[in-house]
């Protein structure tokens, strides 16, 4: 079984569309949540979300292919562009051999309104022979791989909110298993919407909270719901030995991999979180004997009042009374929830975490929790001397992932 490595990462966040910029955010407790801008919110009793506002589409693709697909494959080009080049992949592989593992939640939200609101108006023919392929949620992988010439395995995941860390983590079995040298890897959604932010309100998961200060606050006793947000996530998942031959920059070694399904209801976790702890203890079996205090968790942590106490008690069924040592922290405080792309921009917020010994903080968290009892590091990131950073995704239909880094010990 093959050593596998992350040697490129590329993002598009509501609190910077480069890695860089996303990571710098992080750590100095940026917070990206503010008014909807992007449609009329008088009727609704949402007002805040996630949006990513700087967003320069031309940078990555030409007009031609900004007009020919939904703002969810833009953001997954740029996202996939950015960690191409960060890893120099493209021209240093067989393209056989380089697949890609990338998913969304929805898919092409905007143009599914738009065309359907289109042959009302004007009829079943002026619907867009473009809506097919602009809408389904599998063209964000089918474009990355046209893109990048990639003709290795080529999936869409869609594990709701865990479809990015579900995407990582299956490219790493697949990497380990020998059946691609390299795959990118990561996730997408670009949903905030006027039908889908309804949707979310209606079914009570949505924060109506309008002081965006104190809308995301994971773990807090306030919580009420999570924000919305939107964004791409990518990364190059690569067999350690053909990352070693090109001299590739490693950033980390993926360690482990966990996924259950708590199979209990479509929305609400598991409240004994047996299955949740069960996919956070696999993702570590391989990682050795580590001590709590050197760990990162970066935690799904949505705000939302069943998530951060399950995902707690989830933490409490894995590490016991240890679980107080573990270094905690949710970035959705900061990036709203990005839905089917959170995982994967959590998972380079773990890996920096890592490389550069810092726990980025849960911003907005004043009130404690009876039931949320454990270190979220509140407010301000801290230093601390990290082994392993993980990253964990929950998602509707009881999705549970997990992934584990480590640095890498590169052999001679």
């Amino acid at each position: 079984m093959r050593r596998v490595v992350i040697t490129g990462m590329g993002a598009v966040t509501p609190v910077g569309c480069d890695v860089d910029t996303f990571w710098n955010s992080l750590k100095n407790g940026k917070n990206g949540i503010d008014y909807i801008t992007r449609f009329d919110t008088s009727d609704f009793r949402v007002k805040l979300a996630a949006e990513v506002r700087d967003f320069e589409p031309l940078k990555y693709m030409d007009k031609a292919d900004v007009r020919k697909n939904d703002r969810f494959v833009q953001f997954a080009l740029a996202a996939a562009a950015q960690a191409a080049e960060d890893s120099d992949i493209v021209g240093n592989i067989a393209p056989e051999r380089f697949g890609v593992y990338f998913g969304s939640g929805v898919g092409g939200f905007d143009t599914f309104i738009s065309e359907h609101d289109n042959m009302l108006a004007r009829g079943v023919q002026r619907v867009s022979p473009l809506f097919i392929p602009k809408m389904i949620s599998n063209m964000g992988a089918g474009n990355i791989a046209i893109k990048l010439n990639a003709k290795g395995p080529c999936i869409s995941i869609s594990t709701a909110c865990a479809t990015g860390t579900s995407a990582i983590g299956e490219a790493y079995r697949a990497i380990k298993g020998g059946y691609a040298d390299a795959i990118l890897a990561g996730g997408v959604d670009a949903a905030i919407s006027p039908l889908a932010v309804a949707a979310f309100m209606n079914c009570m998961a949505l924060t109506e909270s309008d002081d965006k200060d104190n809308a995301s606050i994971p773990f807090d006793k306030r919580r009420s719901g999570f924000v919305m947000g939107e964004g791409a996530g990518a990364l190059i998942v690569e067999d350690y030995e053909h990352a070693k031959k090109r001299n590739a920059k490693i950033y980390a070694e993926v360690c482990g991999y966990g996924s259950t399904c708590d199979a209990h209801h479509v929305t609400a976790p598991d409240p004994e979180a047996t299955a949740s702890a069960a996919a956070i203890a696999e993702s570590l079996k391989d990682a050795g004997e580590i001590a709590p205090e050197h760990i990162y968790f970066n935690a799904h942590g949505t705000s939302t009042p069943m998530n951060d106490k399950t995902e707690t008690q989830a933490l409490k069924n894995v590490f016991g009374d240890e679980a107080y040592k573990l270094n905690i922290s949710s970035t959705k405080s900061m990036t709203g929830h990005l839905l089917g792309a959170a995982g994967a921009i959590e998972a380079i917020a773990a890996i920096y975490a890592l490389r550069e010994n810092i726990v980025p903080p849960t911003i907005g968290y004043k009130e404690k929790d009876e039931e949320c009892d454990l270190d979220y590091t509140p407010n301000k990131a801290k230093s601390a001397e990290l082994e392993v950073a993980m990253s964990a995704s929950l998602g509707f239909g009881g999705h549970n992932a997990c992934v584990a880094f480590s640095r890498c010990n590169q052999e001679e």
